[in-house]
């Protein structure tokens, strides 16, 4: 078995587009949710809340290169090239080797394209569509621009899990190179912000209504919590194998050494907590560590009631103590396939500087939540060598990545 590391990393969220200013961002505690205006005219729709991303097309991404991309796909293939730079491996000859791969997710394709295609059915009319639009619109649109434009030979494995995503194309990288199969992974996850996003979670009655009040909102775990918040963004992480980047003296941010996976097999949407906690104990057995091993838990912490009772639950009855948890989304929102890769990239920066988020609008846990060691009003200093991200997903489908300092 051999050892994975991360190497390079890169991001585009509200709460910047650069790691480090992201980072620096969470000490402000002050979350990037907004009124939208614009949602106004979806008549029926409760919500106005949004967590926009402020991101433009990279100038050198030509009208040749991006007639295959949608939103998704630009932000994965602009995130992936400072991820490989950073790593110091844009333009090695290892990409095009067979020995780099990708596994890379969103939620969907790009949906301004799937309702190009909709409209066929109902205007009975062909247009707006071209010969790239299928690609635009395809659930594997993301690993596989990414794939083109660094003209990539190796393994693809696209996530198409919701908001596992991106967790699971980081976990899916991780074993590629653990097994021996690749020396160098490109992995992580987008999502586009569009209206029909949030109609989504609006129609299971999930998405806060505090319209008036986008401050204080979401609030993962408090009492008074009322919903989920649809952001967008993305992120990439470089994993690489850990001898090839010793040899060629590359930085290294944290070594991967736990990944779980598991499935509910009870209902497609309402979260499972012994199952959740199955994909926790998988990422531990693999990591050869126990739970006190583990200082500091990010959790997925989506502020729905059910959501985060079941995930708190599940923490609790393999951890048996309150271990340190918060839940990024309380800055960023909900951003679906991109949230397991922007909280991997955040909670390796947090164990590198010691310092860890509290989770914002956390005031009174709720009763019903387990008792563990959430992180509230101001950040919290711990020398951690060992941390924990855990993403669910509708579907019934569980991740959990465990992060080492090295």
């Amino acid at each position: 078995m051999r050892r994975v590391v991360v190497t390079g990393m890169s991001l585009v969220s509200c709460l910047g587009n650069e790691v480090d200013s992201a980072y620096e961002r969470l000490k402000t505690y002050k979350n990037c949710i907004r009124y939208s205006p614009e949602l106004a005219e979806y008549d029926k729709l409760n919500t106005r809340l949004s967590a926009p991303v402020d991101f433009e097309t990279p100038e050198h991404f030509t009208r040749k290169i991006t007639r295959t991309m949608g939103p998704i796909a630009i932000m994965s293939v602009s995130t992936a090239e400072k991820a490989l730079a950073d790593a110091g491996l844009l333009g090695d000859e290892i990409l095009t080797s067979g020995q780099t791969g990708v596994a890379y997710g969103s939620s969907s394709g790009s949906l301004k394209t799937i309702i190009d295609f909709y409209s066929m059915q109902v205007d009975k009319e062909v247009k707006n569509l071209n010969s790239g639009s299928y690609v635009k619109m395809m659930s594997q649109t993301a690993a596989v621009n990414i794939s083109l434009y660094f003209k990539t030979r190796g393994r693809i494995i696209p996530t198409s899990t919701a908001c596992t995503s991106g967790s699971m194309g980081i976990g899916a990288a991780y074993e590629a190179i653990k097994d021996g199969y690749q020396t160098v992974m490109i992995a992580g996850g987008a999502e586009e912000f569009h209206a029909t996003h949030i109609a989504i979670f609006d129609t299971l009655y999930a998405t806060s209504l505090k319209n008036d009040s986008p401050e204080l909102t979401p609030a993962p775990f408090d009492k008074n919590r009322d919903g989920l918040v649809i952001g967008a963004g993305a992120a990439t992480l470089i994993l690489e194998e850990y001898e090839h980047a010793k040899k060629r003296g590359a930085k290294i941010y944290a070594e991967i050494i736990g990944y779980g996976n598991t499935t509910d097999g009870t209902h497609i949407t309402n979260p499972n907590p012994e199952t959740m906690g199955n994909a926790i104990k998988e990422a531990l057995y693999y990591a050869k560590i126990s739970p006190d091993d583990i200082g500091y838990v990010n959790a997925h912490g989506t502020a729905t009631i059910q959501g985060d009772t079941a995930e708190s639950q599940a923490t609790y009855d393999i951890f048996k103590r309150n271990v340190p948890i918060s839940s990024i989304k309380s800055y960023t929102g909900h951003t679906l396939g991109a949230c397991g890769a922007i909280e991997a990239i955040l909670t390796i920066k947090m164990m590198n500087n010691n310092w860890y988020c509290p989770t914002l609008n956390l005031n009174d846990v709720d009763e019903n939540c387990a008792p563990l060691g959430y992180i509230m009003k101001e950040g919290r200093e711990m020398k951690n060598n060992i941390v924990m991200s855990n993403n669910f997903a509708f579907g019934g489908i569980n991740t959990s990545l465990i992060f080492k300092k090295i």
